[in-house]
C-alpha cells in the first residue's frame, strides 16, 4: 500500500483575529468557509449574501462581540470585508500584527 504523509505541508495554525477597538474576534479561515465566501461575494452581493458571509466568518461568540459594538451598516460591511481580506490574502494584512 502506498502512503504519503503531507502533515508538514499543511497549516494547523490558530485562526486569524480581527482587532476592533480593544476586542479580538476570531475569523473562520477553513478551506470550506473560504470557498463558500468566494461563491457568495461576487460583484453585487445581496443583503442575504452579506448575512450568510457574516455567519460563516464569525462564530456565535464573535458575532456577539461585533453586535455589542453597535456598528452601523457600513461599519459591519467593513468588518466583513476586512475578515474576507484577512483569510484570502496570503500576505500580512495592513495594520498591526
Amino acid at each position: 500500500m502506498k502512503r504519503l504523509d503531507i502533515t508538514e505541508k499543511l497549516s494547523f495554525d490558530k485562526k486569524p483575529v480581527l482587532v476592533i477597538k480593544d476586542k479580538e474576534v476570531e475569523v473562520d479561515n477553513s478551506a470550506v468557509t473560504v470557498l463558500k465566501i468566494m461563491g457568495l461575494m461576487g460583484d453585487n452581493p445581496t443583503p442575504k449574501d452579506i448575512t450568510e458571509a457574516y455567519e460563516l466568518l464569525f462564530d456565535t461568540k464573535g458575532r456577539k462581540v461585533i453586535e455589542g459594538l453597535k456598528l452601523d451598516f457600513n461599519g459591519l460591511v467593513t468588518v466583513i470585508q476586512s475578515a474576507i481580506t484577512l483569510i484570502t490574502d496570503n500576505g500580512e494584512p495592513a495594520g498591526e500584527q
